[in-house]
């Protein structure tokens, strides 16, 4: 079972890529949050979750093992496949989180796929199994700047995006300013 890939994004699709690893190209399907900040040729790593049917083998990539360990979760209550699965990592956590926590039928039946007993059941199996706060993090919109602002200058610098990921998954939460992440990369990289 494959895990974790890391290699060149030869091709981006609408929700996958073909990762070359290895001298092998990967189909691997992504959630939109992630896909929109990946670019052609760029080298990257992801968590992946292989799923196997009787016809198919379908990999699916997360920059972070939260992301992983949240689809995993998510994909466990009936009714809700990979395809879907992604679409609830690509809304809003926060939004996502306060449904839950709120049971929220109608704010959940909105996301692609979801319909309202769906929407029952996924409130009723994740609401004590998943902790909302590590995943509420991932996605803050201060922090989707901020990382966006750091990976653009590093790579300016000629920085490869798989040694800017691995060192700001490490960064100090207090650092929120570009200057001091690129100092805190400069010194761990």
């Amino acid at each position: 079972m494959i895990a974790y890939l890391q290699g060149t994004v030869q091709k981006k699709f609408e929700k996958s890529i073909i990762l070359v690893a290895g001298q092998v190209g990967y189909l691997v399907h992504l959630a939109g949050p992630v896909i929109e900040k990946i670019n052609e040729k760029e080298e990257i790593e992801l968590f992946i979750q292989t799923k196997v049917r009787e016809d198919d083998i379908s990999l699916y990539g997360f920059e972070t093992i939260e992301q992983l360990e949240l689809f995993k979760a998510v994909t466990n209550v009936s009714g809700i496949g990979p395809k879907i699965g992604l679409e609830i990592l690509s809304a809003d956590p926060a939004k996502i989180k306060s449904a839950i926590a709120g049971k929220d039928v109608a704010y959940l039946s909105k996301i692609p796929g979801i319909g309202k007993k769906t929407a029952e059941r996924l409130i009723v199996e994740l609401k004590n199994k998943v902790d909302w706060d590590i995943i509420e993090n991932l996605h803050t919109e201060e922090e989707k700047d901020l990382n966006n602002d750091i990976i653009t200058a590093l790579s300016g610098l000629g920085y490869q995006r798989y040694e800017i990921n691995r060192v700001l998954k490490k960064m100090p939460e207090n650092i929120t300013e570009v200057e001091e992440a690129i100092t805190y990369f400069l010194r761990n990289v």
